[in-house]
Formats: structure tokens, C-alpha cells, sequence
């Protein structure tokens, strides 16, 4: 069948881009493999996305999915097997149809890594964190843990240390990959203490986590872990079809456009500086308001 626009990912980013598509009486499709709200269905609260002074992430994401079906927007829950950009006429394949669209919108998002250690995904939600700027409010005077030796984790650690009492950066190395700027303001902050060379062996506690074990077997009570060692794109359905980044990040320009025409990618799986709602909606409004004013 064809479109105007085809939308592959039901995060806020896909979400948002619909909404702004089919106001403009747009033909619309949105793909999605699974549940609409991407990285918000795993998120317990959110305080920071304006309009809701706390809003559980699942209730978020249920309230945009109300919008983009109120304003009739066709959805396939599907998952996308090929696509076929080289066209004037994009393709999309799915394991049920073959779709055709003059405009895609890629909002694949990502996934943050894990260390993969006992009850690391137990604990998630209950003291275990992979978003500092998203959880980190809930650790007021509180004492936290961050893992990671890169600008993510030395960043979040610097932006916690003004929330909570006590920051511990756990690093496997004694050497960072960080900028030596952000280790050296680091290093000068009173509650940060570093703890190198170490790994997390274990994670325990009751209802939420209270303690985390290194490889030297000594215990450090803790009231929240922020994991902080890397993020992965769902990009392996555009390997070799758009530009792609180093880390596997589609690379756009300010309206969200990559290197083939008529092709866009919102959202977490693009390089972009900050992986927050609020941003993936506004990447949605901008691709979709490029492509009305065309």
C-alpha cells in the first residue's frame, strides 16, 4: 500500500512525528514491533518532561498513543525485515506486508548497555538507573554509584554530585576515555571518590538495591547504581542503506535528514547529544514539519 510517509519505531520520537504528519493531513503509516513508548515503558517516573510535575513512563506513552489514534493514523504492529531506499519510492518490508511511501522516518532507538551482572535487571527501576538526567532528582542526599570511565559517566557523576551526599565512579581501568577536563573536574568535586581499578561483581538489597560488591570482595552500601558504559542503536536495518557513525549512530543534518533523500531518522538512534522524551519529540516535530513544507 502507499503513503505519503512512513514512520518504522513507536517511541515518542515516531509518536510525535505522526501526530505533527497527520495534522497536516498527511497519509501515515507507523510500524511498530512491539508495544508503543520505547525506552518510557521501562522508566518508572518521569520529572522532567514539562506539563507533568511526575508521570509514570507506561501512562506517558499511553497518553501519546491516545493522540496518534485519535487523529486516525494507521498502524501496523509488525516487525520491519528489509527496506529499499535507493528509489523515489522508498519500500518497506515487513513479515506481513510490503509497504510504499515517498517519505521514511527512521525511529529506531537504542538501547543502553549492561553490565550483565547478578540482579543488575532486578534491581532495575529499584536503584539501578541508566539515565542520570532522568532518575537522578530521586537521589537527593542520598549516595549513588556510577560505572563507567567515558564522558557520559564522568558527566553524570559531576551532575550528581549536586544532588546527592556521596558519588562513587567506578571504573574498570585506571586511565579514563574521558576528556582529561571532565576526569580533572572529576577529581576536584569533595563527595566523588574514585574507585579504580574495579568492577562490580554483584548487586544486592530487599525491595530496591542497598549494596554493591567489586572484585576485591569489599561491599559499598548504595542507595542508587547509574550505569553508565555505552548505548546501542537499533541500526543494523539501515547497515549500508544510510550513513551510519563509528558507534552505529545514523548521522543527520538539523532537519533530521541523512545522506539519501527523503529518508530521516528521529530520536535515540541518531548522533545526537542528549537522549532524553523531550528531545525525541521535538526530533519528530522537526522531521515532520521538513516534510510538510515541501
Amino acid at each position: 500500500m502507499n503513503y505519503d510517509c512512513i514512520i518504522v519505531g513507536g517511541g515518542p520520537a515516531g509518536m510525535a512525528a505522526a501526530i505533527y504528519l497527520r495534522r497536516g493531513s498527511k497519509k501515515v503509516l507507523l510500524i511498530e514491533r512491539g508495544l508503543f513508548g520505547g525506552q518510557m515503558l521501562n522508566t518508572t517516573e518521569i520529572e522532567n518532561y514539562p506539563g507533568y510535575k511526575s508521570i509514570m513512563g507506561g501512562d506517558l506513552a499511553l497518553s501519546m498513543s491516545e493522540q496518534v489514534e485519535a487523529l486516525e493514523t494507521e498502524v501496523e504492529y509488525s516487525e520491519v525485515v528489509s527496506v529499499d531506499l535507493s528509489g523515489e519510492e522508498k519500500i518497506i518490508t515487513t513479515t506481513n506486508n510490503e509497504h510504499r511511501a515517498k517519505y521514511v522516518i527512521f525511529a529506531l532507538g537504542a538501547n543502553p548497555s549492561k553490565l550483565n551482572i547478578q540482579n543488575e535487571k532486578e534491581f532495575s527501576g529499584r536503584g539501578v538507573s541508566y539515565c542520570a538526567t532522568c532518575d537522578g532528582a530521586f537521589y537527593k542526599d542520598k549516595t549513588v554509584a556510577v560505572v563507567g570511565g567515558g564522558n557520559t559517566a564522568l558527566l553524570d557523576a559531576t551532575y550528581l554530585s549536586n544532588i546527592a551526599k556521596k558519588v562513587y565512579i567506578i571504573h574498570r581501568r585506571n586511565e579514563f576515555r574521558a576528556t582529561d577536563i571532565l576526569v580533572k573536574r572529576a577529581k576536584a568535586i569533595s563527595n566523588i571518590e574514585l574507585l579504580t581499578p574495579r568492577c562490580i561483581q554483584e548487586i544486592n538489597g530487599d525491595n530496591k538495591l542497598r549494596e554493591i560488591t567489586l572484585d576485591n570482595g569489599s561491599k559499598i552500601e548504595v542507595d542508587g547504581l547509574f550505569i553508565a558504559v555505552g548505548v546501542r542503536p537499533n541500526t543494523e536495518l539501515l547497515k549500508d542503506k544510510v550513513e551510519l557513525d563509528e558507534k552505529g549512530f545514523v548521522v543527520v543534518n538539523n532537519h533530521k535528514e541523512t545522506n539519501i533523500e527523503n529518508v530521516y531518522a528521529i530520536g535515540d538512534c541518531t548522533n545526537t547529544n542528549l537522549r532524553q522524551v523531550i528531545t525525541a519529540c521535538s526530533d519528530g516535530a522537526i522531521a515532520a514539519e521538513s516534510i510538510l513544507a515541501r
